[in-house]
């Protein structure tokens, strides 16, 4: 079953989340978040908003690339995917957030 896994990176020991597929892949992560609970609600608003075709931001790095990120209501990025060598590897992407995201368990990493 997909999850979305919170962690504490950087030098700021900020608060991560990165959502991971069935099959273990990550196809989706976080920026920082100063707190749990910010990071928390940036995980419910990915549930929210995953499946509402507005909220998808589609784009291509400047090599090539494919890539997507999930947005806020008010435009704030919630989550970027990985890059993708195709339109429809990003695509599959997409689908595979839209599909997971809302029953995906939260799985909280210790350091």
């Amino acid at each position: 079953m997909a999850k979305f896994e919170v962690y504490q990176s950087g030098k700021k020991n900020e608060f991560r989340f990165r959502l991971k597929a069935d099959n273990g892949q990550t196809i989706l992560s976080s920026e920082g978040y100063s707190s749990r609970a910010a990071c928390l609600n940036g995980i419910e608003s990915v549930k929210k908003n995953a499946k509402d075709p507005k909220r998808i931001v589609k784009s291509q790095t400047p090599g090539k690339m494919f890539r997507f990120a999930v947005i806020a209501a008010n435009k704030e990025t919630i989550g970027v995917s990985q890059n993708y060598k195709s339109e429809s590897g990003r695509n599959n992407g997409i689908d595979s957030v839209a599909r997971n995201a809302a029953n995906a368990s939260i799985v909280d990493l210790k350091k």
